[in-house]
């Protein structure tokens, strides 16, 4: 048996092979005909003088044979439409002319069609009483005469009325109508019905007030008894400005007197009204379109996002036809990493730059294409307050970070973070955020609801707030001063636990509703420590740094402990990774590279950020970052802040002269080193600092305290100096109970 030969796959022919190739019919929206400049200024020109010359015919200002055959043909045709189709034919000219309006508009085909359904809607509507009253023939004369819809109204209504009757021919003439409003405006069947029911509603509001109105007093009617469609709405009066309310958990309990002394928001710059810049967005979503199409890929812009920072396109990836074995076509989805690679050629086409790409954008079937605009617009403090989100917020450590892409306040509550990290490159708006945050807690609480402790290396960006009475103590701006006063945070913090433990609670709120309850004890103030440069404090004392902030940052939430941290050097040797771990809420501002994002929010991003405020947020309760214009706070602003706080007497006493940490810089683990290092040198002749240091495994200036330590107790010389170390006075055999109980014992504070 021999075997079966292949046949050969015939061949289509040219004609065949061009239509499938051709690929205008799969992409409908995407079709256009391409004219050169030539083409289109001579097609343009023609249309106007027809136009013109219609025009004049119709108006009789001009006769002659050849015209009036023509006026009298464009009559018949249309009948009382000709003047309006006449003028469309002027317009179409003059766009081919005029070259601006021919490059940034272009009609796709949807609208072309839509146009011309409803023009035939309106032909037909015009011509139809005409075929009811007088019937066909006759309506046919009135036609001939250019009256009604011509002889194009009058086929189609013809073909409607005397084919499927009146009642099913209005029918089908209603359906066109619609179906040309929805091409031409884009709307959902929902959205007309909806459109109609309100008009319905308003008309027979204006009904009902016409009638109360020309008919002397009226009844008040029942209720109850009325129809839903004669029930008069309210008429929407204008809406006072609204007072800012404070949240539920930033108010007095009942049983404690309501406190009114928190500032007005009186004190911020008003909001100025938003102008989001570039208004030019359909032309921009037209050369996204057309420029993905020119790469092969071909995408819709269904959706348009005005932010103050970034317009934000939400692209649709449309489909792409591959020929498989045997001839047939096969449509596949574009893929998303294809939009993604082409963000440089978007930012060449638009001339901006740069264009960062989200995809897909969180919770929707989009891609998310954010370009920038030409002007950023200002997001005040005062004006994200006074918002909605912020109200909808039932805590008192609500946050306003700033609007996202799409306009909208984004308002979060540090209570849930537990803990805040921001970072980003030096006068990218790191300080303005912190500024910010201090600003939301001193409007939201009083100091017997906050405390807080503020760690300042720079020395200059936060000691505008010292004479609050919210401050535990001066800003700290010594950096000596920082591993004592992170300590006296962790002696608070076990302190508050072992409160916690003898009530039997869980947290600071129900410790203070038990408090408030048996009116025994003062309840416990909330306490943020602020810390504006981190990278300074890691530099000089890393690892009691990096062990107090984890620490704390692990078990703080509980007792209403909450850590805000801001860096301008985001590498892995300030932030670890274990205060990452700790820190699932972050802000990054922009940074110089990729590696500086990776390691702020573990992705890239925030290296196409614009600066001035731009900034990534990463909350715990979302997957992937949003993008938001943090808010901005001036300096007059803060300084009228501070100083309403600094009148309040009532407070004045409050505010620390010295810190409380003075004295105490050792805390209950520091008591465990200073006893490893009697055990350490027991039996030795001399010892040195770093000795300590390397066999503790301890930062220096730790090492060097313990050994300070130690010759206050008697047990170590003074320094020698040259290299020589310290001469070890404690003999062999020495107790070591009765040294601990010469070891000064450590009490923890109060406010």
């Amino acid at each position: 048996m021999g075997r079966r030969r292949k046949q050969k796959a015939r061949k289509p022919s040219s004609l065949v092979q061009k239509i499938r190739d051709w690929q205008g019919w799969r992409s409908w929206r995407g079709w256009r005909i391409e004219l050169s400049g030539t083409q289109r200024q001579l097609i343009g020109l023609g249309l106007l003088l027809l136009a013109i010359v219609t025009f004049l015919g119709l108006l009789g200002v001009s006769t002659g044979s050849v015209l009036g055959w023509w006026v009298n043909g464009a009559r018949q045709a249309f009948g009382w439409l000709a003047f309006p189709v006449t003028l469309g034919v002027a317009l179409a000219g003059l766009r081919l002319l005029w070259r601006e309006f021919y490059e940034r508009w272009s009609l796709p085909p949807a609208t072309l069609v839509a146009l011309e359904l409803l023009l035939l809607v309106i032909l037909v509507a015009s011509h139809a009483p005409l075929v009811i009253r007088m019937g066909g023939d006759e309506a046919a004369l009135a036609a001939q005469q250019g009256r009604g819809g011509g002889y194009i109204g009058w086929a189609v209504a013809v073909l409607l009325i005397e084919g499927l009757g009146p009642a099913v021919g209005s029918l089908v003439l209603l359906a066109l109508l619609m179906v040309s409003l929805y091409l031409l405006l884009s709307l959902s069947w929902e959205d007309l019905m909806d459109w109609g029911w309100r008009q319905a509603r308003a008309t027979a509001a204006a009904l009902g007030r016409w009638r109360t109105t020309h008919q002397g007093t009226p009844v008040v009617p029942d209720i109850e008894k009325v129809p839903w469609w004669e029930q008069e709405p309210e008429p929407a009066a204008p809406k006072p400005r609204k007072k800012r309310k404070r949240p539920a958990a930033s108010r007095k309990p009942k049983s404690r007197p309501v406190d009114g002394n928190l500032p007005p928001l009186d004190l911020l710059d008003a909001a100025s009204p938003q102008d989001y810049g570039d208004s030019d967005a359909r032309r921009k979503a037209h050369i996204i379109e057309e420029t993905l199409e020119s790469f092969g890929v071909p995408a819709r812009v269904v959706e348009v996002n005005q932010g103050p920072t970034v317009t934000q396109f939400g692209l649709e990836p449309g489909y792409i036809e591959r020929r498989v074995a045997g001839g047939d076509l096969q449509r596949q989805r574009v893929r998303v990493a294809r939009i993604a690679r082409l963000a440089d050629d978007l930012a060449l086409a638009l001339a901006a730059a740069p264009i960062r790409i989200e995809a897909p954008v969180p919770g929707r079937s989009v891609v998310g294409l954010e370009v920038p605009n030409k002007q950023i617009s200002l997001v005040s403090l005062r004006g994200v307050m006074e918002a909605n989100e912020f109200e909808l917020i039932d805590s008192r450590l609500a946050l306003a970070l700033g609007e996202g892409v799409s306009g909208r306040s984004v308002v979060v509550d540090l209570g849930l973070m537990p803990h805040l990290l921001v970072a980003g490159a030096t006068g990218s708006g790191k300080s303005v955020c912190m500024n910010a945050v201090i600003c939301c807690l001193l409007f939201n609480n009083t100091p017997e609801d906050l405390k807080m402790l503020m760690i300042d290396p720079k020395m200059v960006e936060l000691v505008g707030y010292n004479g609050i009475p919210h401050l535990i103590a001066p800003v700290v701006i010594e950096a000596e001063q920082v591993v004592g006063a992170l300590a006296w945070v962790t002696r608070q913090m076990d302190e508050r636990y072992r409160l916690f433990h003898k009530m039997g609670v869980r947290n600071l709120e129900e410790y203070n509703q038990r408090v408030r309850r048996l009116k025994d004890k003062d309840p416990l103030p909330a306490l943020v420590v602020l810390i504006d440069e981190l990278a300074d404090l890691m530099m000089v004392a890393p690892d009691e740094v990096e062990r107090y902030i984890c620490r704390v940052a692990q078990m703080g939430r509980a007792t209403g402990i909450h850590l805000v941290i801001a860096t301008q050097r985001p590498s892995v040797d300030v932030v670890t990774g274990l205060i990452k771990a700790n820190f699932p809420a972050r802000i990054s501002f922009a940074v110089t590279s990729q590696t500086d994002s990776r390691v702020i929010l573990d992705q890239g991003g925030a290296e196409n950020l614009l600066g001035r405020g731009d900034m990534l947020f990463m909350s715990p309760q979302q997957a992937m970052p949003i993008r938001l214009q943090g808010c901005y706070v001036s300096d007059k602003e803060i300084h009228r802040l501070t100083e309403y706080w600094r009148s309040q007497e009532q407070y004045t006493k409050q505010a620390e002269l010295f810190p409380p940490w003075t004295g105490f810089e050792i805390d209950d683990e520091s008591d465990d080193l200073l006893r490893q290092a009697i055990e350490l040198i027991e039996g030795r002749d001399r010892i040195s600092t770093s000795f300590v240091q390397r066999k503790l495994r301890v930062g220096f200036p730790r090492a060097a305290r313990l050994v300070d330590q130690l010759e206050e107790q008697g047990l170590v010389g003074p320094d020698e100096g040259g290299g020589r170390g310290r001469k070890v006075l404690m003999g062999q055999g020495v107790d070591l109970d009765e040294i601990d109980e010469r070891l000064p014992g450590v009490e923890p504070d109060s406010y």
